[in-house]
């Protein structure tokens, strides 16, 4: 088969040449669509199906005839990530898929861009990360081959080099005796870039020879390396003829590697085929036939759901808690966990601003109290009604819980969209484990995400009526824990007082308070008098201050009845 050539830009898209054994020569070729074509574009490429010789089978015309179906003849697109087949059958072809891609480039020019480098980048690297295809890694000997991205992938993609042949082509472009030559004969030993399968030179046909018969070509190659530095390298790593025994040790040693994986990959097809149809059922041909489908589907889902929602994972469907898909399927525990981590996040970020006696230039969400109090001070001075001096108006801490709980909103949103994403996953995959694809989707789309629409509605509703008391209303709580925590507050702030005045009394620190005995000396009378005057002269400041305590009382009270609710 003789595939086209040229010196610049050559090869744009993949080709897949398909060899299998056939009582009957025979050639198919298509074109398999990229999956983000629209898909008019897919018929029209489904449809590219030219005629040629199977005994002399010449690829040149359906490379062209291919490129202007995928619109490559234009100047603004230059490769396609749609793939040309070639599939050619006879009684003498072995089974053997080869591919042909676009080399790697990253410099851009007035054929390719930058862009068009990640497309094909992409391309070739889909074809390298397959674990049972041989790369044939090959280097140019026209630009030094430390520059050629080829090797680095190889290397990476095949980190063993168990199926990696090094190819260098064009080594007749390297001048006789010159550092590079001896570089590439180098490479050519293994001594630099190290693959397992070791590398192979090939002498390409020159522009004078592009004319050249395949025994004229076997022939030049054959002369060119006889001679020069290239003799000192071992005749089996050079040239066509010995590359193609080669290459078919290579394919004999990496199937003999992978026998046992594919064995298990076929025989996890087989069972894969049983469950598909098994899931298929029997004929359902009639009204009948199919209610009767149907209705053992609706069993097993209500069945397998029933006990996602309950906790009761012993069928096989569960599979094991180990593993993220088994765990992922275990609807309660999901749901459970993320309610726990919905209490932490109320616990963590449910507060608009977190007041401390000192706040930390690195906490944004962080103000001192002090600070706070002076805000809330000038909010009572705008909100004043029938009060006392040193009182607050009561509805003043709802206004500060309202600000307080701003975050809630978001929390609550994010909570309801997570719980909803985790239902329909395990209703997608309980769908997916008793019925097939086909069945899946129709269901999926004609009842589930439509009734999912619904439920999102409602729980939005719910998640706004659960708010608006907070939001809007007045503080309402008969929790005896409101006073508790707000004298609590104003003890513990009373305590921290007092030990001040203390250590300035005493001339001691806060830790030896504890053990400290009063001896002769002290002055009782004066230290009564230094420990009652921590009075607060600004009655509006003292009135904010407790109008805070109440607001952070009431603030303890709530988050544990929201997530509940």
């Amino acid at each position: 088969m003789s595939f086209p050539t040229k010196d610049n830009l050559c090869t744009r898209f993949a080709t897949e040449l398909i060899l299998r054994r056939s009582s009957s020569p025979g050639v198919k070729i298509s074109i398999i669509p990229d999956h983000n074509r629209p898909d008019s574009q897919k018929e029209r490429l489904h449809a590219f199906s030219p005629s040629i010789d199977a005994d002399t089978p010449n690829l040149s015309e359906v490379v062209q005839g291919a490129k202007e179906e995928m619109g490559l003849t234009s100047s603004n697109k230059v490769f396609s990530t749609d793939i040309l087949r070639v599939e050619l059958s006879g009684p003498t072809q072995p089974h053997l898929t080869m591919v042909d891609l676009p080399g790697f480039f990253k410099a851009g020019n007035r054929e390719q861009s930058v862009e068009d480098a990640k497309t094909v980048k992409d391309l070739v690297l889909r074809y390298m990360k397959r674990p049972r295809s041989i790369i044939l890694a090959v280097v140019s000997a026209k630009s030094d081959f430390a520059l050629q991205e080829v090797t680095k992938y190889a290397r990476k993609l095949d980190s063993r080099g168990e199926r990696t042949l090094g190819l260098i082509t064009k080594p007749d472009t390297l001048d006789s005796g010159s550092d590079s030559q001896r570089a590439y004969v180098e490479l050519a030993q293994n001594k630099d870039v190290k693959f397992r399968l070791g590398w192979h030179v090939l002498r390409n046909r020159s522009y004078d020879m592009r004319d050249a018969t395949a025994t004229e070509r076997d022939e030049a190659e054959a002369q060119f390396f006889a001679q020069g530095i290239w003799t000192s390298l071992d005749p089996t790593q050079m040239g066509i003829t010995t590359l193609k025994p080669r290459l078919s040790n290579v394919l004999k040693d990496q199937i003999l590697l992978q026998l046992p994986s594919l064995l298990q990959d076929v025989e996890s097809g087989i069972q894969e085929c049983k469950g598909r149809l098994e899931r298929l059922g029997d004929s359902r041909s009639t009204i009948e036939e199919q209610r009767r489908y149907l209705g053992r589907i609706s069993h097993k889902f209500s069945s397998l759901m029933k006990a996602a929602v309950d906790g009761i994972y012993i069928d096989q469907f569960f599979g094991s808690a180990k593993t993220d898909e088994g765990y992922r399927r275990r609807l309660r525990a999901v749901v459970r966990n993320t309610l726990i981590g919905f209490e932490e996040d109320m616990r963590k970020h449910g507060q608009t601003r977190v007041i401390v006696e000192q706040a930390e230039d690195n906490r944004p969400n962080q103000i001192s109290r002090s600070q706070f109090i002076d805000e809330v001070k000038t909010l009572m001075k705008r909100s004043g009604g029938r009060e006392l001096p040193g009182m607050f108006n009561p509805l003043i801490v709802g206004e500060l819980f309202s600000d307080q709980c701003r975050p809630w909103k978001g929390l609550a949103d994010s909570i309801t969209t997570r719980i909803l994403q985790v239902a329909y996953e395990t209703i997608n995959e309980l769908l997916q484990h008793v019925a097939v694809e086909e069945t899946t989707d129709r269901i999926l789309r004609e009842i589930v995400n439509p009734e999912m629409e619904t439920l999102k509605g409602d729980l939005e509703k719910k998640v706004k009526e659960l708010l608006a008391p907070h939001y809007s209303g007045h503080p309402i709580t008969y929790n005896h824990y409101l006073t508790e925590n707000v004298q609590k507050a104003q003890a513990a702030r009373r305590k921290r007082e007092i030990e001040t005045h203390l250590e300035k009394f005493l001339d001691i620190s806060t830790f030896a308070l504890s053990g400290y005995h009063i001896n002769g000396g002290v002055d009782v009378g004066d230290l009564l008098n230094g420990l009652v005057q921590g009075t607060e002269a600004d009655m509006e400041r003292w009135a904010s201050s407790t109008a805070i305590d109440y607001m952070e009382a009431y603030y303890k009270a709530i988050p544990s009845i929201f997530p509940s609710d």
